[in-house]
């Protein structure tokens, strides 16, 4: 539990931009929430169509005082804000062209989509949509095997 999920969120804490960050696909609160506590002067949105889910990243987030997150209860095509966020994270939700048809437009200008992934993400590379460009960071996750878990930081062009 800790390394799966606790550590594998903070790993993607070095590539967080800006204030705002939007977590695709949530589901039980990775890697928002551990990504909220890290890092208190960010404000998390969290967002998952489960309300089930939704309800208990509330209360964790009440639970542990973060004022700094909002559980919203949405689909990531349907939700729409009003603004656009700094970076928008998604740990796996779905395939990379997926991924940004669902919620590439939440990327604000300057902002960065990272998608966390296991395995190098070859096929899916070879799909990004134009108008994206991207890197690959391999990350270090304590306890896993090197080169099981890689970020793809994907900005606009």
């Amino acid at each position: 539990m800790v390394t799966v999920h606790l550590l594998d969120s903070l790993a993607a804490r070095p590539l967080l931009h800006g204030t705002t960050v939007l977590d695709i696909g949530t589901g039980a609160g990775f890697p928002g929430l551990p990504l909220a506590i890290a890092e208190p002067g960010r404000r998390f949105v969290l967002l998952d169509s489960n309300n089930k889910k939704i309800q208990f990243v509330q209360h964790a987030a009440a639970t542990l005082g973060l004022g700094n997150v909002e559980a919203v209860k949405a689909r990531a095509e349907d939700y729409a804000p009003g603004y656009r966020f700094d970076t928008v994270i998604a740990r796996a939700v779905a395939a990379l062209p997926r991924l940004l048809a669902l919620a590439g437009h939440h990327v604000g200008e300057g902002g960065v989509f990272i998608a966390l992934k296991g395995r190098y993400p070859a096929e899916e590379l070879r799909h990004v949509p134009t108008g994206w460009d991207y890197t690959i960071t391999e990350l270090s996750v304590p306890g896993l095997d090197a080169g099981s878990r890689h970020a793809v930081l994907l900005t606009r062009v």
